[in-house]
């Protein structure tokens, strides 16, 4: 675990260096995004002094860095007001976003694959492997739109915003967010779906599970005791890596909904170059990305004992 902690250190720093590197190419001028195009010429030079982007790339990208290691995520250069009091709540509904369609497409993937593996090359295997097939390739742009002009506009049984009003309750929260959460169940239920299908039927045909039948153990109890175990172990775990995407690649579902997310955060950052915003955004997915992988591995460990004997050994 602490060489999977200082390794995630390492990486972090190189997503940082990298980041702020790119965003030197990014075309535009803060100061011009700021002022506006008909600013003088004199006044945007003085504001570019004045925020520090007329320095050296070397030396904005250490100042910034002296900062994060205080803890200090540094000032965003548009808005002129701490970093954090805009990445904490975007992250935070970008998390409710994501949550919500991963609570949503694990047990409908689960469920899924395993129907299709016990009818395995008949009729409903096949209509399940078409669906989600068809369901991942579609862009999520383009379901989001099917999806609100069906919801939202004809039937009118969900809101279009997925902003709920301060004073919301829960469950007019999780119906504000349901409509922008399907497009991203309909990514991914193909993908976990199709892994626990193969799970299961690899499952189906291990000796452990043609030896508990010949013990005379009821199907029922082979399915739930040997086989989904072993079956839903990979899907979950793999599951749980993807909850970093669900979260960083919310930009298209977050503007179509006008969602304050930290993927829409993130890209407005890097229209305006608004380098302390940009940075922070990214490192707050990159570290979402190595605590949901680092959950994954340790979820691993506790469904499977194997590895921990392995690993004391």
């Amino acid at each position: 675990m602490l060489k999977r902690a200082l390794l995630s250190l390492l990486t972090l720093w190189l997503l940082s260096a990298l980041v702020f590197a790119a965003g030197q190419w990014l075309p535009g001028n803060v100061a011009r995004a700021m002022l506006g195009p008909l600013a003088d010429a004199g006044a945007v030079a003085a504001l570019n002094h004045q925020l520090g982007t007329d320095r050296p790339v070397i030396i904005q990208y250490a100042h910034w860095l002296a900062g994060l290691a205080h803890g200090n995520l540094g000032t965003s250069l548009v808005y002129r007001a701490p970093v954090a009091s805009f990445l904490g709540p975007a992250l935070l509904n970008s998390l409710k976003l994501a949550g919500l369609a991963f609570a949503i497409v694990l047990p409908l993937s689960l469920v899924a694959g395993v129907a299709a593996a016990l009818r395995a090359n008949r009729a409903l295997d096949r209509f399940l492997s078409v669906l989600g097939a068809t369901l991942a390739v579609v862009p999520e742009f383009v379901s989001a739109i099917v999806m609100i002009l069906v919801f939202a506009v004809w039937l009118q049984w969900l809101p279009m915003s997925a902003t709920a009003p301060p004073d919301a309750s829960v469950l007019s929260q999780l119906s504000h967010l349901l409509l922008p959460a399907l497009p991203l169940v309909f990514v991914f239920f193909g993908y976990f779906a199709r892994m626990t299908r193969t799970g299961t039927i690899d499952a189906l045909a291990a000796d452990y599970t043609r030896t508990a039948i010949l013990k005379g153990l009821p199907f029922r109890t082979v399915l739930l005791r040997h086989v989904l175990r072993n079956a839903l172990l990979p899907t979950i775990t793999v599951a749980t890596t993807q909850l970093g995407y669900m979260i960083g690649g919310l930009v298209v579902v977050e503007s179509l909904f006008h969602y304050q997310g930290i993927g829409g955060l993130i890209f407005d950052a890097a229209k305006s170059k608004d380098f302390p915003l940009l940075e922070a955004g990214v490192l707050a997915i990159g570290v979402v990305y190595l605590l949901t992988n680092l959950l994954a591995d340790l979820l691993y460990g506790v469904l499977d004992p194997r590895l921990r004997d392995g690993g004391a050994r």
